[in-house]
């Protein structure tokens, strides 16, 4: 009987394992949780950048949109910016970021400021709009060049900032470096009000044009911006090919007439581990309700799907790939 019952219990267990064997395999086969499968949170984070910026109330529009949208609530966080934006995507502290294209081709390819660092964690979503970059003065300045700025107290951006590495680069055409200026790393806000307080001649800033930041200079103390020539323009390019030619039409900001500059690509960036179905959901809801988005700041108008994926050299998602491939984007 012993004996029996020894059996009976050893027929048993096999049965259970073999039982928990075939569901392992059917869930596999059923699109099941396995241990590599992509993960959707109830909630994900955006990471934009100051308050005084574009970024961070477009940020505040897109997590609307996919609030709405989606099964997911999401929010928008204040950062430092591109850098930062980087850093937090590729610690999976965030799931989306604003990161200008030559912050996120450094970031890719292991260059600048992550060198010997290359980010993992990051492909493209989309691109969004030209990122203009404004060397701005108070009203009242007599400084007329980039050349000019020498020895002169300069916000260069936020640390952790695309602006940084932008100022860095610009600088260079005209034989400048930080150490050539009373440097100042301030975010755009902090830079508008040390302009307004007579302790700043001019701040780097790059963000789309009209930034909510410099029509608060114009609104107080008139504002200046510096035109980079033409010639130093091609210059830059050919150095950094992610740079592209830039005119800010006259009265953007009240009185500043036409300026020619320079600019990089707002793009959305994302977590390789947000699921192909959600980056799908979220790409399409995107490009379906940009009305809102122009609402909230007039940049928006730049976003289109006929430009989605202009300058993005890094891998697009999947999920995002498959909306392009559905609509004819190339």
């Amino acid at each position: 009987m012993k004996k029996f019952l020894s059996s009976i219990l050893v027929l048993t267990l096999l049965f259970a394992l073999a039982a928990c064997g075939g569901s392992n395999g059917e869930n596999a086969q059923n699109g099941g949780t396995t241990e590599t499968e992509e993960y959707l949170p109830s909630q994900i984070i955006i990471a934009t950048g100051g308050t005084s910026g574009t970024y961070y109330p477009l940020g505040g529009g897109i997590a609307q949109i996919i609030t709405d949208n989606t099964e997911v609530s999401a929010t928008a966080q204040t950062t430092g910016g591109s850098v930062e934006n980087v850093r937090l995507l590729n610690s999976q502290e965030v799931d989306m970021a604003f990161v200008q294209n030559d912050i996120a081709d450094y970031a890719v390819n292991g260059t600048m400021m992550f060198d010997g660092a290359k980010t993992e964690n990051l492909l493209g979503l989309a691109s969004l709009y030209n990122e203009t970059i404004q060397i701005v003065l108070p009203g009242n300045s007599t400084i007329t060049s980039v050349a000019d700025l020498k020895g002169k107290r300069v916000s260069v951006g936020a640390p952790g900032s695309g602006v940084e590495a932008n100022a860095k680069q610009i600088l260079e055409l005209y034989g400048l470096t930080f150490d050539d200026l009373k440097a100042e790393r301030l975010s755009f806000g902090d830079s508008v009000q040390q302009m307004q307080d007579g302790n700043l001649d001019a701040a780097f800033v790059t963000a789309g044009a009209p930034t909510s930041a410099v029509t608060e200079l114009s609104a107080t103390n008139g504002v200046k911006l510096l035109n980079i020539e033409d010639e130093k323009a091609d210059e830059l390019i050919k150095k950094y090919p992610f740079y592209v030619k830039e005119t800010i039409p006259a009265d953007t900001y009240p009185g500043v007439p036409e300026t020619k500059t320079v600019a990089v690509k707002a793009m959305l960036a994302v977590s390789k581990t947000l699921p192909e179905d959600f980056v799908y959901n979220v790409t399409k809801a995107l490009f379906e309700n940009v009305d809102q988005l122009i609402a909230i700041n007039k940049k928006a108008e730049s976003i289109s799907l006929e430009t989605a994926v202009d300058g993005l050299t890094m891998d697009i998602h999947p999920g995002a790939l498959k909306f392009y491939q559905e609509n004819g984007v190339k």
